[in-house]
């Protein structure tokens, strides 16, 4: 197990095996079984790693995925058509006929990946219970065969019922069983295998300030009591982002070949950790961020005056750090030029923050493919902005869009509402 782990540059977290270990006793006595827990904390690892290595050493397991939440009920389990008194198969109905199949030489894992409610799983009673019997409208009637085992991967149990509860085997994953250290660790390990460090002092460089701006102040602590998301997201989630966006900040050195030194690597440090950390905050927390965490640690911050800190609320977030000085630049409006023909309506004047939005959507969308093939890992992030209505997120979607090379890049545009169903989709 180690050297497979070492081979993948991951670490062991004795806790986080010991999911493992209670997934597979839970699977042994149970038919049915929830994993749950935040974002990020390895639900869905934990089930692949055991599956995986079930079917190398044993029979071979299957697990069909499904999010309930993506379709309706009756898309679900199936419906009977009022004009021509057809049937019509829902998706789960169908995937438990294939998977309950006595013709099959493998095991099934049918997995529920999404949040549970009242309208889809109170109909899952009777297979959960032991009668393990799923009871479809039509009056038909498919037991569940010893092979098949009905799992569900959910957040919180805030919408099930008692009586759905006590039916299944209960895993939690709590985010501190796996915690976010162990991504820095692969992050860094990756970038030397690969040799795509921007210096080879890069390790030390990260373990370093790792310690002095989050493990010194306690940052994950600071941020859950005395700061307000616009979004929840866990640390994890975070971490994840902040890596993303340093790898994409530091590309440029590596693909001109150049060497960074231990000065403008903080610097690249602060302004990933800033936007990472503090990028959902709105304008006074930013400021907080800026001086309770960021100045308080010592960090080599941009200057500011007292004069502008206080009348234009100027923080890091109004700088970034410039390739070609390696030092703070102050984000510039660059000058419009207004087209030959003026339509009002669909006029877009870049602004500073628009300029901030459309640096780290290029900067994340420059990242590679692939991540790590030995993992089966993609490198490939999205970008989600988030404000409230008329705060210019289409605007800057659009205005980074207009710059796309179209023989290479191409923009759709696809509006969401109330009344938008995933079949409109």
């Amino acid at each position: 197990m180690k050297l497979h782990l070492g081979k993948l540059n991951l670490k062991n977290e004795p806790k986080w095996f010991i999911k493992i270990i209670q997934l597979y006793e839970t699977s042994i006595v149970r038919h049915g079984f929830m994993l749950v827990g935040a974002a990020g904390c390895g639900k869905s690892t934990v089930m692949n790693v055991l599956t995986e290595a079930w079917s190398t050493i044993d029979t071979q397991i299957k697990i069909t995925r499904m999010n309930p939440k993506a379709i309706k009920g009756q898309e679900m389990y199936g419906v009977m058509n009022t004009i021509s008194q057809e049937w019509i198969p829902g998706v789960y109905s169908e995937i438990w006929k294939r998977s309950n199949n006595r013709g099959n030489k493998h095991i099934s894992w049918i997995c529920c990946d999404g949040p549970v409610d009242a309208i889809w799983i109170e109909n899952l009673n009777t297979v959960l219970d032991d009668n393990k019997i799923l009871t479809l409208a039509n009056a038909e009637r498919i037991p569940m065969i010893d092979n098949c085992k009905m799992t569900f991967e959910v957040e919180n149990l805030d919408n099930a019922s008692p009586a759905t509860v006590s039916r299944c085997g209960i895993i939690y994953i709590s985010p501190p069983d796996l915690s976010w250290e162990p991504l820095f660790e692969t992050w860094c390990k990756d970038r030397q295998e690969t040799k795509t460090f921007s210096s080879p002092d890069e390790t030390d460089w990260i373990n370093a300030f790792v310690a002095k701006y989050i493990e010194k102040q306690n940052l994950e602590v600071a941020l859950k009591k005395g700061y307000n998301f616009m979004m929840p997201c866990p640390m994890i989630i975070l971490v994840t982002q902040f890596l993303s966006l340093l790898q994409s900040v530091l590309l440029p050195h590596f693909n001109n070949q150049e060497t960074v030194d231990k000065k403008t690597f903080e610097l690249y440090f602060i302004y990933c950790m800033a936007w990472a950390f503090g990028g959902l905050f709105e304008v006074d927390d930013r400021a907080r961020f800026h001086k309770e965490i960021l100045e308080k640690s010592g960090a080599p911050l941009p200057p500011i005056t007292a004069a502008r800190a206080q009348t234009e609320k100027e923080t890091v977030f109004d700088y970034c750090v410039s390739y070609e000085t390696k030092s703070w630049k102050l984000w510039e409006v660059p000058e419009w030029t207004p087209p030959k023909r003026l339509v009002f309506s669909q006029l877009l004047i870049p602004t500073s923050d628009s300029q901030r939005a459309e640096y780290i959507m290029s900067k994340i969308a420059d990242l590679p493919v692939v991540r790590h093939k030995g993992r089966h890992e993609n490198g490939l992030r999205n970008t989600l902005l988030v404000g409230g209505s008329g705060t210019a997120k289409t605007s800057v979607c659009i205005m980074y869009a207009n710059k796309f090379d179209a023989n290479v890049m191409l923009f759709k545009r696809i509006n969401f509402s109330s009344a938008t169903e995933p079949r409109n989709f």
